[in-house]
């Protein structure tokens, strides 16, 4: 098998190493070259392991050992050959690289940063938004999100009149940027949530038990600014800036609910009655009205007919004017005789009870109704 020019030979047939010039046996070294050449040393160490070929014509075990020594022999020549000075400037490169990226870093929009130092601890300077300078390994920056950030705070507590209740707040908050460094020296990154349970069950609580329940949704507003300003107050002495502080639901126990709704179902019910009595009286005395009014009505009637009996013969032409009115809007033609219209212009004195067109009278007053005497002829023939 040729491994190169160079290189020297293996005689796979004898299982010996020979060199290409000399042709003796060598121990783990081929030495030689051709056309006067030196060749590479490759060191091998002296083993008993040969180089055979099987029967199968696939190299043994103990042949693949040794094509693989000589692979890294020869990899380690060249390895020689690269320059040294090269490596080192590959390394000085890599260096410079590794300690300018180091030596620099950003603080994003937003944000601002602490700066930590194996010697003296952490800085007081805080640094803003931009690209800014540290000592690798020496200093690392820490990162600070300063932009207002929203926290859901559920706190059940109880109201003066001893109900439970469940009030939730929706609390923005965001650090003091000059107070970074004593954040970062007591609280650590996760300040927010450090702080803010605590103080928010512990203010909700304080405020809610001055008032009832009743007066919890009567007076939500006032109840809201209370919590906000204790809050704030206690906040500053966490170096923290509250911006908003709401209460965005308000739940109070399934008995008080029941009782509440129990209690207004019983006040409607209450004041549907007096409604339904006030309607009672309303109608009664709607009644009465009516009832004096025909009462007045009839005695305005008995009195005009004393007074003047042709008031009665008005009274029927009014009822003739009307059912004659409605007949004629009809489709059909119909024919009525005087009595059908409530005339009865021709016995006009027996249907009253007259004698001569006389008027009975308690004695205060007589008289007769006269008819024309075409009058009778023509209701007679119904043409009126």
């Amino acid at each position: 098998m040729d491994f190169g020019e160079s290189w020297g030979k293996i005689d796979l047939a004898s299982g010996h190493r020979r060199s290409m010039g000399d042709g003796k046996r060598g121990k783990g070294r081929l030495q030689g070259a051709e056309h006067g050449e030196k060749a590479p040393r490759l060191n091998y160490s002296g083993s008993s392991h040969l180089l055979r070929p099987t029967s199968s014509g696939v190299l043994s075990h103990n042949t693949r050992n040794s094509y693989s020594k000589l692979s890294m022999a020869a990899l380690r020549g060249l390895m020689g050959r690269v320059p040294v000075g090269a490596v080192g400037a590959l390394a000085t490169v890599a260096g410079l690289g590794y300690v300018a990226s180091e030596s620099v870093f950003t603080v994003e929009g937003g944000h601002r940063a602490v700066m930590f130092s194996r010697i003296s601890g952490v800085e007081d300077t805080v640094f803003a938004e931009g690209m800014h300078f540290r000592i690798p390994w020496f200093q690392y920056p820490i990162i600070y999100d300063i932009r207002s950030k929203p926290h859901r705070i559920s706190s059940p507590t109880g109201t003066k009149d001893l109900q439970m209740v469940n009030i939730s707040l929706r609390v923005l908050s965001r650090p003091q940027t000059g107070n970074l460094p004593l954040i970062f020296k007591n609280l650590g990154t996760d300040y927010d949530e450090r702080v803010l349970p605590s103080i928010v069950n512990e203010v909700v609580k304080s405020i809610v038990s001055r008032f009832n329940a009743a007066q919890l949704i009567t007076q939500r507003e006032s109840v809201s600014r209370l919590i906000r300003d204790t809050l704030r107050e206690r906040a500053q002495e966490f170096w923290l800036v509250l911006d908003d502080v709401s209460i965005t639901d308000l739940t109070f126990s399934p008995e008080y609910t029941a009782a509440v709704e129990a209690k207004q179902v019983a006040q409607q019910n209450a004041q549907r009655a007096v409604l339904i009595v006030e309607k009672s009286k309303q109608e009664r005395q709607q009644k009465i009205v009516e009832a004096e009014g025909e009462a007045q009505s009839a005695a305005l009637i008995g009195k005009a007919i004393q007074q003047n009996p042709g008031f009665l013969q008005l009274r029927k032409i009014d009822a003739a004017r009307e059912i004659a009115q409605t007949i004629a809007n009809s489709a059909n033609r119909v024919y009525l005789d005087s009595n059908s219209l409530l005339l009865n212009v021709e016995d006009h004195g027996s249907d009253m009870g007259l004698s001569n067109g006389s008027i009975p009278t308690d004695g205060s007053a007589s008289g007769s109704v006269g008819a024309p005497a075409a009058g009778g002829d023509a209701a007679k023939k119904g043409w009126f």
